[in-house]
């Protein structure tokens, strides 16, 4: 079983929409290869793919790369992926299926309290996020790496709690589907709005805010 490091948390019919999607995101990424699958949701959220098959070893490093996946053991100095829960003073705690909490020195994000930082950087609860696990844990370099880079684009609008397609039909409701470059896919149920140039990231924010019920963040350059 393959457990991905994106969570399910909303009930209901948006529930069985999150997953129809994943269904379909699992077979675009698995479904040519020589295996049966099957996708549940465990008991914390995360969705479990079970993999059986000639290709399940390949299946299983394309779910991992796509995703991160959630793993019992953990190796110090090794990446993980896990979703960011809350945050204090101290830090961030992120759930790789048990709580990881990266304090603040090992943020690496630049000056300010945790809650500027996730503000700034647009980082939507739930939002996955590699770390390195050790004493103490620390935030990737590449997931330091994708942030700054965020930074330094045109802006962009994160939400959670929506899928892909539910993001991308509240910005055309909304009148601004010439204003952005693309919706990129975070998480199952997180996202990010690319902004084209000119477009301001707090006023998109503004438009689609009353559309989408959903944490919002923006990203301002």
């Amino acid at each position: 079983m393959v457990v991905l490091a994106t969570k399910c948390y909303v009930e209901g019919d948006a529930r069985e929409r999150a997953l129809d999607g994943l269904r379909s995101l699992v077979d675009n990424a698995i479904g040519e290869l020589a295996v049966e699958y099957d996708v549940g949701v465990r008991h914390d959220d995360f969705p479990s793919v079970t993999v059986e098959g000639e290709d399940e070893t390949v299946a299983r490093n394309v779910l991992d790369e796509r995703w991160g996946t959630i793993t019992p053991d953990f190796e110090s100095g090794d990446t993980y992926t896990g979703t960011l829960e809350s945050w204090d003073e101290s830090g961030f705690v992120l759930d790789a299926g048990e709580d990881i909490r990266v304090p603040s020195a090992e943020l690496g994000l630049g000056p300010g309290t945790p809650e500027q930082i996730r503000t700034r950087f647009g980082l939507v609860q739930h939002v996955p996020m590699q770390f390195v696990y050790g004493e103490p844990h620390r935030l990737a370099d590449a997931e330091r790496d994708r942030l700054y880079e965020w930074s330094r684009g045109a802006g962009r609008v994160n939400a959670n709690s929506a899928t892909r397609g539910e993001v991308r039909a509240t910005v055309n409701r909304a009148g601004h589907a010439s204003d952005i470059v693309t919706v990129e896919r975070l998480g199952l149920l997180e996202q990010s709005i690319v902004c084209g140039e000119g477009t301001d990231p707090p006023g998109l924010l503004s438009s689609i805010g009353g559309y989408l019920p959903a944490e919002l963040l923006c990203v301002v350059p």
